[in-house]
């Protein structure tokens, strides 16, 4: 745990206690903070209560002792409208932050020139950051990997000299974080998102400038217009800025052409490495998330020979494009976390023969945006309660079957990737969200890779779940 020792004997409230929340009061606790924490759910405040985190209605605390109040991300701030908790803060003209901030803060108490890399984005944010990770922990650098990608930062262990951060921020917890100055901060793309929590694409594109914009040095994706502007912008105010991007040649970044990553600075370009045969990186997308990684680790002074043989050697992110098998020429693939059409273009995209496990509770528009990947599928496999619909789209288009369920569909594309006798990913990416057969896309995920594991002749490339 990193206790929170810059509150130390100070009131703060804390508002929004799941698992991140939790995890701050504790660690202002054991900062020596008084701490009263409050959520809109009994049953989580019972939770807190039980292990020894102060509780109490935060209506009824006197607002104008406390130094701040400590808001967990998912809590609203600012839209659609504040949460009442931000409204009695704001009157009392108290500081209003998140874990993240407490992090920072930490950080420059402790331990200020820790490497620490920062990561955000409209997508791909959680690859990169695992990627990052596991380059540095493979080069046997210690390592700390937490944030938005589902550890809570201050469960990490305290920064210290040599001692790496990389910590993946939503666009919730960046709005958290006013003092957030990474080494490295990274902004790989911005598409509209979480609007409904920001209000335009302005603010939120705004938000996350704040990311890169605190950054000793920032890693930057061009390929779209929001990003691009931020990265001149930042640069015109005195930042370093290292431009990547999956389809265009960089003056002093990082750049893709196809699988192949070259490195340039002053406009003279070299080839880094070539991603082909790297099964967990397949697809531009996964370039791009590479071309962020191999960026933010020159900059912490990783080895170019070091980076590479952790590209080699990442084993992906459990859900998103995750080889999970193999049989011959057959790879069977885990991307459960494509919950609609638009997550599972990536997928498609990146291999050329694909048996496809596609279904579940159907999204708003279906499968029709996939239309133009149609050509690239053998024949489908549809499951759950969107099985005739994503059938009535396939038509005459696609080979399908209406398998049903999951253990069906991966028994006969397994049996038919067989008979095909070339080589073909068999892929669960359904394009679906998961809700009418499994609680969430991870244990359907999980339930993909069991039923690969009980056929004949398959190398299991993970381990199974069974008895977990």
């Amino acid at each position: 745990m990193i206790r929170a020792t810059t509150f130390s004997g100070k009131h703060v409230a804390v508002f929004g206690l799941g698992g991140s929340g939790q995890a701050t009061a504790q660690a202002l606790v054991a900062g020596g903070a008084n701490v009263t924490a409050w959520d809109d759910n009994p049953d989580t405040v019972a939770r807190a209560s039980a292990q020894a985190v102060p509780t109490a209605d935060l209506r009824g605390i006197d607002w104008s002792a406390q130094a701040a109040l400590v808001l967990s991300p998912g809590v609203p701030l600012t839209h659609p409208k504040p949460h009442w908790t931000v409204d009695l803060a704001r009157t009392a003209g108290i500081e209003i932050i998140g874990d993240i901030e407490l992090f920072v803060r930490e950080r420059r108490v402790q331990a200020p020139d820790c490497p620490f890399i920062a990561i955000t984005g409209t997508n791909g944010k959680s690859t990169t950051t695992a990627l990052i990770a596991h380059i540095l922990r493979a080069s046997g650098r210690d390592t700390q990997l937490g944030g938005n990608i589902g550890t809570a930062v201050l469960t990490l262990e305290p920064p210290k000299a040599e001692r790496y951060f990389v910590v993946e921020c939503s666009s919730y917890q960046i709005d958290l974080a006013p003092t957030l100055d990474p080494s490295v901060g990274i902004l790989l793309n911005l598409t509209p998102d979480h609007l409904d929590r920001h209000g335009t694409m302005q603010h939120y594109a705004g938000i996350k400038e704040r990311l890169v914009a605190g950054s000793r040095t920032a890693v930057v994706g061009v390929d779209d217009t929001f990003s691009s502007l931020i990265a001149d912008r930042i640069e015109r105010a005195g930042v370093v800025v290292r431009r990547i991007s999956k389809r265009n040649v960089v003056a002093d970044g990082v750049y893709a052409e196809g699988s192949r990553i070259y490195a340039t600075n002053g406009g003279t370009s070299s080839l880094f490495v070539d991603l082909n045969g790297i099964d967990t990186l397949k697809g531009s997308h996964n370039a791009q998330n590479a071309t962020a990684a191999i960026a933010a680790c020159l900059e912490v002074g990783i080895a170019p020979e070091e980076i590479c043989q952790g590209l080699r050697s990442f084993p992906g992110l459990k859900h998103r494009m995750q080889p999970v098998g193999r049989r011959g020429q057959v790879v069977f693939v885990n991307d459960s976390k494509a919950t609609n059409a638009d997550a599972a273009a990536p997928a498609l995209s990146s291999y050329d023969r694909i048996f496809w496990i596609a279904g579940g509770l159907p999204k708003e528009g279906g499968i029709a945006s996939l239309a133009p990947l149609f050509p690239r599928i053998v024949k489908s496999y549809l499951i759950g309660e969107a099985a005739p619909a994503f059938a009535a789209t396939l038509g005459d288009a696609v080979p399908y079957e209406i398998s049903g369920t999951l253990e069906r569909a991966v028994a006969h594309a397994g049996a038919d990737s067989a008979a095909d006798g070339r080589a073909a990913v068999v892929m669960l990416s359904p394009a679906c969200a998961s809700f009418d057969q499994y609680k969430n896309f991870e244990v359907r995920g999980d339930a993909f890779v069991d039923h690969v594991a009980m056929l004949d002749g398959v190398s299991m490339l993970v381990e199974t779940n069974k008895g977990n």
